[in-house]
Order: structure tokens, then sequence, then C-alpha cells
């Protein structure tokens, strides 16, 4: 049986994208941070990297349409973070903001990431946000590393 799969390391060349949702900013600077970490780490080049900044979790699909369709980009990595309240409103934007994702994320034609945090309390967004949970922005990055090498060693087979 042959085994394909992805390693952890960037060529240099690779054009990536992070959109990041900007409400519940505390948060999401951290989250851009170690998604840049991670991309710098794994050999990417920070002249190769862009930052699309948007209001909040809702908008991010729309923002990452828009970066499929302009084919300046060889993967997407999406990060924000929806924090519940004592409304309703935390159920329709985190799952407006996750299936988006993941309907442009299927059709895109390149490797898309969703480290859009989705949690009960500020508390749990900390952790996730670079402490006792690690940096779910700089696993979403991994994520997206990972996918690229994936695909072009699936190209090469």
């Amino acid at each position: 049986m042959k085994i394909i799969e992805g390693n952890l390391s960037l060529k240099g060349h690779e054009k990536v994208l992070i959109i990041n949702g900007r409400f519940n900013h505390i948060i999401t600077d951290r989250l851009v941070e170690g998604a840049r970490d991670a991309f710098i780490r794994h050999g990417g080049n920070d002249d190769n990297l862009d930052l699309i900044l948007v209001p909040g979790a809702f908008e991010v699909p729309f923002a990452l349409s828009k970066a499929v369709e302009s084919s300046k980009y060889d993967a997407i990595c999406c990060v924000g973070a929806v924090i519940r309240g004592s409304t309703p409103h935390f159920d329709y934007i985190s799952a407006e903001a996750t299936k988006g994702i993941a309907t442009v994320g299927i059709s895109a034609g390149i490797p898309v990431s969703n480290g859009v945090l989705t949690t009960d309390t500020i508390e749990q967004a900390i952790e996730r946000a670079g402490s006792k949970a690690g940096n779910k922005g700089g696993e979403a990055m991994v994520t997206i590393i990972e996918m690229l090498d994936l695909y072009a060693n699936m190209k090469a087979n």
C-alpha cells in the first residue's frame, strides 16, 4: 500500500492568507500571532503572508469567498472568536461562520482551515489563544502547511 501524506514544511514560495474576524480582538490578535509564528517556523516567507481583517466571525466566509476568487493565494487560514453570551446570538453566528467556511472551503480548490473559536467563556477563549490549550491559530496554520504539502505530494504521485 502506498501512503501519501503531508509534511510540516514549506518551500518558502507559498502565498498564504490569514483572515481574522477581529471582534474579541484581545483573543483574535493572539490567534493571528500563533498562525504567523507557525508559518514562519515551518519555512514560510513573511513577505508571502497576508492578513485580511473583517469585523467579526460572521464576515469571515464572505472574505474567504472573495479571496478564493482572486486566485492570489495557495492556502487560506481563517481565525476568529465567538464567545457565548446570554442570548442565542452565539448559536447563529458560530453556526453560520462554521458553515460558511466549510462551504467555501469544499469548493475552493486550495487548502482552507477553520481556526474560529467557539467557546462558552472568555477563559476558554484565552486558554485556546496561547495559554493552557495551546494556540488554535497556530494549529489552524499547521493544518494549512500539512495540506499544502499533501496536495503537492498527491500531484506528484
